[in-house]
């Protein structure tokens, strides 16, 4: 219980909620981080490793992103700790619904995170018997399914020009390095190369592939199942060490696998003047002063990864409406919201003399103490005159 009682400071978790049961072994967590802006919304995840001190800083990650880009939700995660790949995921997953059946919809929408797929936001709505229980599931079902569209991936892309033009400088004929080409990674890349650039590094957890005069991204480009010789045929260039990746010669990085790969030591030696974070929490404070330090301009993930969550907006708009999203909508909202928030944080950071982390959540920490402020969720001593 302390170490939950650790997690929470001024802003939240208001709510975390740890749930087991002993027929699936399934164990999993939500944590609400803030609603002062709306109700909780957030992706679901599954992992062997998830703990409640991740997905709290997940949680914390939607608030800030959901009053970055200025739209009204509030901060949350969850968590199931199990192997996405096990032959009894569906009743794990089942099981987990069932066990926060209190909370979703009520207090928390669920949307799909690392492990998870659109099929599984049917079978949340499924075990629940409720259209409004998950956003994020199949055409078929009328929803708004992000992985296919890839509209985080697009964004990703928007934010990565974005900050290019901030800087003086062009997409065009830039060289990119990607870490991670999975859902975000192949979106990525595919609007990237529309805008010009050059991919030239891609990575899994398996392994890493590298082309200086850049990959054909028009390929599928599946490392989870090319690692090797294979991988080297079908797109040329040469196999890497995991980690390779984030130092090759390249003028933006966007790391879009997972938290907390790039440290103090990777971050002195990385050569792009870029980098975009696809990922949530790829990179902590100490990294992101060193990037600052050597004039790295960083685009933080809750503004990178952004296009999402707008996404999810329109889904949560259309959860029990019999018209689906219109994509070309979503796109378009994607892009303008993206670009202008990249623009934002940039300019702030600079004007500030800060890192663009800190100018992103004090910029976000501006809209939530406002909301809080306006409902009296302030201590006496904080809250504004009336």
């Amino acid at each position: 219980m302390s170490d939950v009682l650790a997690l929470m400071d001024e802003w939240g978790p208001e709510r975390v909620v740890c749930v087991s049961d002993s027929r699936t072994g399934m164990r999993g967590v939500l944590v609400i981080d803030n609603t002062a802006r709306g109700m909780g919304k957030g992706g679901m995840r599954m992992s062997p490793s998830v703990t409640v001190a991740e997905v709290a800083r997940l949680a914390r990650v939607m608030t800030y992103k959901w009053a970055g880009v200025d739209l009204f939700f509030g901060g949350a995660k969850a968590g199931i700790m199990a192997d996405p790949a096990a032959p009894d995921r569906e009743a794990v997953l089942r099981s987990f619904v069932r066990a926060l059946s209190r909370e979703i919809p009520s207090q928390y929408v669920a949307g799909l995170d690392m492990g998870l797929t659109e099929r599984d936001a049917a079978i949340v709505q499924d075990e629940l018997a409720d259209r409004g229980a998950a956003v994020g599931t199949p055409h078929a079902l009328g929803g708004m399914p992000y992985d296919e569209l890839g509209v985080t991936g697009f964004g990703v892309a928007e934010a990565a020009d974005a900050a290019a033009r901030h800087a003086g400088t062009s997409l065009r004929g830039a060289r990119v390095a990607l870490q991670g080409p999975g859902a975000v990674g192949h979106a990525a890349a595919r609007r990237l190369a529309e805008l010009g650039a050059s991919v030239v590094a891609v990575s899994t957890a398996r392994g890493a592939l590298h082309d200086r005069p850049g990959l054909d991204v028009a390929r599928p480009l599946d490392l989870r199942a090319e690692v090797g010789g294979g991988a080297v045929e079908l797109h040329g260039g040469r196999l890497l060490d995991v980690g390779a990746e984030l130092l090759v010669p390249a003028d933006v990085l966007v790391p879009a696998a997972t938290q907390d790969v790039i440290d103090e030591r990777v971050a002195a030696d990385i050569g792009a003047r870029i980098v975009v974070e696809g990922a949530n929490l790829p990179t902590g404070p100490a990294a992101q002063d060193v990037l600052a330090a050597r004039g790295i301009t960083v685009v933080p993930d809750f503004v990178a990864n952004a296009g999402g969550v707008v996404a999810a907006g329109f889904a949560m708009d259309a959860r029990y409406s019999p018209f689906r999203p219109d994509p070309d909508a979503v796109f378009a909202a994607v892009s303008a919201k993206t670009r202008e928030n990249t623009r934002t944080v940039l300019a702030a950071a600079r004007a500030q003399g800060t890192t663009t982390h800190r100018a992103a959540v004090e910029l976000a920490q501006r809209r939530v103490r406002a909301a809080m402020d306006l409902k009296g969720r302030l201590p006496r001593a904080d809250r504004s005159p009336r």
